[in-house]
């Protein structure tokens, strides 16, 4: 990388490309080298302008940011992408993560943490604004403990519950299920039953994802 951190900057709304254009451009050694307002468009710039740093915004009409990153991750020596979210919550920032972004940053991000962090990204630092960071942390440990309180109601089945658990996670009938476990139809009704009163689940659907995420048969 030069001196100079050449960014990217991709948002679905001018005037924010404009703002972070002149706010990137008082620094000395930040420039802004294209822009771009979806996702496809992003991906082409960033594909002209090669730069050091992509700002990507994740909600765009057409081609959305989280798109965008992972065609940017399949690129020859990818740039760094940091995703722009205003992050009421966003349910997109982990599937960003996953997709190859490197970090993300809040909207409302001083002017001048914004530089810093800038630069810290383009040196290949995972960057997280605080507030956001914090906010994830309290969302996935939210999920993470209601998971853990699903998981924990499989320690009530019986094996041959967590049989018939692991024929619903792969969609199968009952009339599949007595088949594969040599029982009748009656008696799988029987056992469907008790596996959701044990599990809490409302219907097979949710019995079935729930043995997904358990690992149960794979």
């Amino acid at each position: 990388m030069s001196d100079t951190v050449r960014v990217v900057v991709v948002d679905d709304e001018p005037m924010v490309c404009a703002h972070l254009r002149t706010i990137l451009g008082s620094a000395g050694d930040i420039e802004v080298v294209g822009e771009a307002y979806d996702g496809a468009a992003g991906v082409e710039e960033v594909v002209r302008h090669r730069p050091d740093l992509v700002l990507m915004d994740l909600r765009m009409p057409g081609v959305d940011g989280i798109t965008a990153i992972g065609r940017i991750a399949g690129l020859a020596r990818p740039p760094h992408v940091v995703v722009l979210t205003t992050f009421d919550a966003d349910q997109y920032v982990l599937r960003a993560l996953h997709a190859g972004a490197s970090g993300f940053l809040l909207k409302s991000t001083s002017p001048q943490d914004l530089i810093g962090l800038v630069r810290v990204a383009a040196e290949g630092h995972t960057v997280m604004s605080r507030t956001a960071a914090t906010s994830l942390l309290a969302t996935t440990t939210s999920r993470l403990a209601a998971r853990d309180r699903r998981l924990a109601c499989l320690d009530d089945l019986t094996e041959r519950e967590r049989e018939v658990l692991v024929c619903l996670s792969r969609g199968m009938s009952n009339a599949g299920i007595a088949t594969t476990l040599f029982l009748s139809e009656t008696t799988v009704k029987g056992h469907i039953s008790r596996i959701l009163a044990k599990t809490r689940c409302t219907n097979r659907t949710q019995a079935g994802l729930l043995a997904y995420e358990a690992g149960l048969g794979r």
